[in-house]
């Protein structure tokens, strides 16, 4: 193998592809980029035996082959060298990549070509071009509320799921206590999910958010993963040449939970609503947490009338906090208490300057949308009340 490649043309490259192997743990093989010139490009892959990437970059190929390097020292020392071209040349008497640049000479120890498996292939036919940038707006708006726990299978995984007779997409977040809902036309897309939708593992969900750009990209299916592919044309380049990068990860197979038992409470009769500041209810959420205990994590909503909120929360140790907020409120609830912090992320993944919640119980879910954020649900369950009263009015006098 040898090649001359520009260093900017594969930096990012490489970043993306040492970013998904393991540092120092795990197999050796694991932590091997590979390297193969062919044609006119430069193949980078890297696998964690689950993810894989692969991007296709232009460079002068003078005689092909394969090799593989440690990904996290190849791309350090690539990370470091300056702008400009660089030689990479496989020298198997020795072993070793030779790499060159200018007067700057650097030999790597190569993997055993034995350990390269083949890469699954983007499969080409039903691919959906979509926006790179929506599909990271989705992910921010509903992997919060993913369990991090692998244990609770298809509850630490982001679900797609068509729906029926539609061309609308929803795609779920669930951890137990908090569901996220966000959904979309797309008649493309509607088109290539199988009915039953599909699952993606929290972990991966991640690594494709870090992956992503706000370019374009085409998405496809196998039997097994969900493929990214992104397309960077260099219009000065001759040919139109450019960078090809791919992105794919495995899918899973659990039984995702009827969430719609719970949504359609909140259509219920006999339901509470209560329309606040979106703002104005973060920053009182905040200053009430700072006196929440660790037996006491939550903030009481307490509705004087149908103009007034009070939040106040209170532990033996920590004090006492009270705040009185504006809102518009209907219903026969006097109280209801969430998880203070968990209620603050929640808001401020919202973008709508009013939030309104449906309250169906002192103990059910509670539903938030925002006037601006089109088609997106979150709900909460709150929190077991327990009367409890460290400080009287007397005292605090």
């Amino acid at each position: 193998m040898q090649l001359t490649v520009f260093r900017n043309d594969i930096i990012d490259g490489l970043q993306k592809s040492s970013s998904i192997i393991p540092a120092k743990t795990g197999a050796a093989f694991l932590r091997t980029v590979w390297l193969e010139a062919a044609g006119s490009s430069l193949s980078i892959l890297s696998t964690d035996s689950s993810l894989e990437f692969t991007g296709h970059y232009a460079a002068k190929v003078a005689k092909e082959g394969l090799c593989g390097v440690q990904g996290k020292s190849f791309f350090e020392l690539v990370r470091k060298l300056p702008p400009g071209e660089i030689s990479l040349t496989l020298d198997e008497a020795s072993g070793n990549l030779l790499i060159k640049q200018g007067s700057r000479r650097y030999k790597l120890p190569v993997s055993d070509r034995n350990w390269f498996q083949p890469f699954a292939a983007f499969p080409n036919e039903g691919a959906v071009t979509w926006s790179g940038d929506f599909l990271q707006e989705i992910i921010e708006r509903v992997a919060y509320c993913i369990s991090d726990e692998d244990t609770m299978e298809a509850m630490a995984c982001m679900y797609l799921r068509p729906v029926a007779d539609s061309a609308r997409i929803e795609v779920c977040g669930l951890n137990g206590h908090q569901f996220s809902l966000v959904g979309f036309l797309n008649d493309d897309i509607h088109a290539m999910l199988p009915p039953d939708g599909i699952l993606i593992q929290k972990k991966y969900v991640a690594e494709l958010k870090r992956w992503l750009t706000a370019e374009e990209v085409e998405l496809a299916m196998g039997q097994k993963r969900l493929f990214f592919r992104t397309t960077k044309r260099d219009e000065a380049a001759p040919e139109g040449q450019g960078s090809v990068e791919t992105f794919s990860l495995p899918l899973s197979f659990y039984q995702y939970p009827d969430y719609n038992a719970f949504v359609s409470k909140l259509a219920t009769d006999g339901v509470s609503t209560l329309a606040i500041d979106r703002l104005e209810c973060i920053d009182a959420l905040e200053r009430v947490a700072i006196f929440n205990t660790d037996n006491n994590r939550c903030a009481s909503f307490l509705f004087d009338g149908p103009g007034e909120l009070s939040l106040k929360s209170q532990g033996q140790e920590a004090g006492e906090a009270t705040e009185t907020l504006e809102c518009v409120f209907t219903g026969d609830l006097d109280k209801v208490a969430f998880p203070t912090k968990d209620l603050t992320d929640i808001l401020g993944h919202f973008e709508s300057a009013k939030v309104s919640l449906t309250l169906t119980g002192a103990e059910g879910p509670c539903g938030i949308r925002g006037e601006d954020d089109t088609d997106s649900l979150v709900i909460i369950m709150p929190m077991k009340i327990v009367e409890e009263t460290y400080y009287s009015e007397e005292d605090i006098a």
